[in-house]
Parts: C-alpha cells; sequence; structure tokens
C-alpha cells in the first residue's frame, strides 16, 4: 500500500475549477459519515492531511472514509489506521459485483473484504446494497449475492452497514428483513421520501442526508428528514459528489459539511448547536469512538 493521495479521479474526469471557500465553523463538532478520498477533484486536488485540516478547522471531527472495491477499501483500511481523524468502511460497490460475478472473482473480493472486516478502524461495510439504476435484470442476482454476503459480513464482525440504495427501495427493505439487519444500518445518501424514512425509524434504522438534500428538486428528502426520530439522522457529503447549494458544480469535501448541518437544522427549526450534538452523538453510536476505544456495541 502506497502514501499516494488519491486512487483515481472521478469517472468524469473531475472538475477544473477550485474547492469553495470555508464556510462559518461549526460551535458543536460533527462528522462526515461517508466520504471517498481517495477520488482526486477540482483544479487543485486536495490530500487527506489538507481534507482534514480544512474539516477541522470548521467543526467538522472526523470522517468515514469507504470503499467501492478490493482497492479502495484496502486503501480505506490502510489510512484510517495511521489517521485519527479517519475511520474506514470496506465493501464492494452493488454495482461492482456482476463484472466480479462475471469473471469468478466475486468470492475471492468477498473474502478479502471479511479479512478487512477485522481490522480495529474498520467501523463499517459499506457502501453495499441494490442499484437497479445502472444495473439491469441480468446482473442484479449478482448484487443481490453480494449484498446479502455484506450484511453477513456486517453481523459477524459487529460492524455497522452502509447501504447504496438506488431505485431499490422495496428490494433493499425486503432483503435486510429476510435476512436480518445488522444492529447498526444507516441508508447512506438517503434518497426515499416520508415513506421510507418513517419505515426506517421504525426499525430502528439510521438515514444519512448528503448535499442534495439542499437542492430545489429534493423535497422529498426533506419530507424524510422531517419524519425521522432525532436520533436516526446522520449527515454525510458523499464527496467529491453532491456538493450542497448554492456551490453545486465545485467540488465537494468534508469541510462543506457545516452547508448541509445548517440547511437541515433549519428545515426541521431545530437549533444548530442542538442539532449538530445531536449529530454527532448518533454518529459515535453508529461507528463508536474515533479514538482507538472498542466499536460500539462490543
Amino acid at each position: 500500500m502506497t502514501d499516494a493521495p488519491h486512487l483515481r479521479t472521478r469517472a468524469d474526469g473531475g472538475r477544473a475549477v477550485e474547492y469553495p471557500p470555508a464556510p462559518e465553523p461549526l460551535t458543536v463538532p460533527v462528522y462526515d459519515n461517508h466520504t471517498h478520498l481517495e477520488i482526486a477533484d477540482g483544479a487543485l486536488p486536495l490530500d487527506v492531511h489538507e481534507h482534514l485540516e480544512r474539516a477541522a478547522s470548521v467543526g467538522v471531527a472526523g470522517a468515514v472514509q469507504v470503499g467501492t472495491d478490493v482497492a479502495t477499501s484496502r486503501w480505506s483500511a490502510a489510512v484510517a489506521a495511521r489517521e485519527p481523524r479517519l475511520l474506514a468502511a470496506v465493501a464492494l460497490h452493488p454495482n461492482e459485483a456482476p463484472e466480479l460475478e462475471a469473471s469468478g472473482a466475486l468470492d475471492d473480493a468477498l473474502a478479502v473484504i471479511d479479512e478487512l472486516a477485522a481490522q480495529p478502524r474498520v467501523r463499517a461495510i459499506g457502501e453495499t446494497g441494490l442499484d437497479f439504476y445502472r444495473t439491469d435484470e441480468a446482473g442484479r442476482p449478482a448484487q443481490f449475492r453480494s449484498f446479502e454476503a455484506h450484511i453477513d459480513i456486517a453481523k459477524r464482525h459487529g460492524l455497522a452497514l452502509q447501504i447504496h440504495d438506488r431505485d431499490a427501495h422495496d428490494d433493499v427493505v425486503a432483503t435486510l428483513r429476510r435476512v436480518g439487519a445488522p444492529v447498526r444500518t444507516v441508508f447512506h445518501c438517503f434518497s426515499g421520501g416520508g415513506d421510507l424514512a418513517r419505515l426506517a425509524g421504525d426499525e430502528g434504522w439510521y438515514c444519512s442526508f448528503a448535499g442534495n438534500i439542499t437542492f430545489k428538486n429534493a423535497e422529498n428528502l426533506r419530507e424524510a428528514l422531517r419524519e425521522l426520530p432525532a436520533d436516526r439522522i446522520l449527515v454525510e457529503t458523499d464527496a467529491p459528489y453532491l456538493t450542497p447549494a448554492p456551490l453545486r458544480g465545485r467540488p465537494n469535501a468534508p469541510y462543506l459539511v457545516p452547508h448541509t448541518a445548517r440547511f437541515m437544522a433549519h428545515v426541521l427549526g431545530a437549533d444548530l448547536d442542538e442539532f449538530c450534538a445531536q449529530l454527532a452523538s448518533n454518529t459515535v453510536s453508529v461507528y463508536g469512538s474515533w479514538q482507538d476505544e472498542p466499536r460500539a456495541g462490543d
């Protein structure tokens, strides 16, 4: 494993624009519970240290660095092992599963995720789930097999589960109910509406909101936020994607979490400091302390 700051650039080649200016700092620190620092973006990409320094300066105390294949999962575990402001999530993205299955490599890749899950700074299995937007009917059996294997890994290791759910709400829920969801299950970049949020709240699952909740056409996400119990809400960037308004078109990063947190507090009519304290408490409840202490639930 190298110390290179990035493993890849955005699939679209990245954006030749500067990162936005720093927002007003939060008084009560929060965490970015889903980010991809391995992906370079912007005219002058930031390395991991720069990302985390900027985040700390505006009240973002740490982040969960998320893998989506074997290479990025190994990188995420390695960088979290040496950086106290990061925890790691490891998994095979659902859109990886059909290709791995077709090449006969899915079981070997899942074995790597299982091995990485034993590392103390790996606190979640994700992002895994179902994506019916980019995968056709032929590839869906592989997605289901991969998703169920990830759920099993999360439960055996006592880890949280971070779910990628795109155009697959009913099947994700049915799978979780059929095989049994981990105690700490998170819908990353929540994309449903009020009905799914109410169901998640009833099941004790968490819903994490990214910068797209600030978009004008995202009333379904704002409705979902209002439906959730306060102790089931998380915030994330999904950086470098989903930069919050009014900064769309520029690179996203953990230091921009305050924009989304402030917007969410406004939607709920909540005191910002109290809301941030709740977000931080929820995040630690899911992933455990960012310090070298036992995982949540151990």
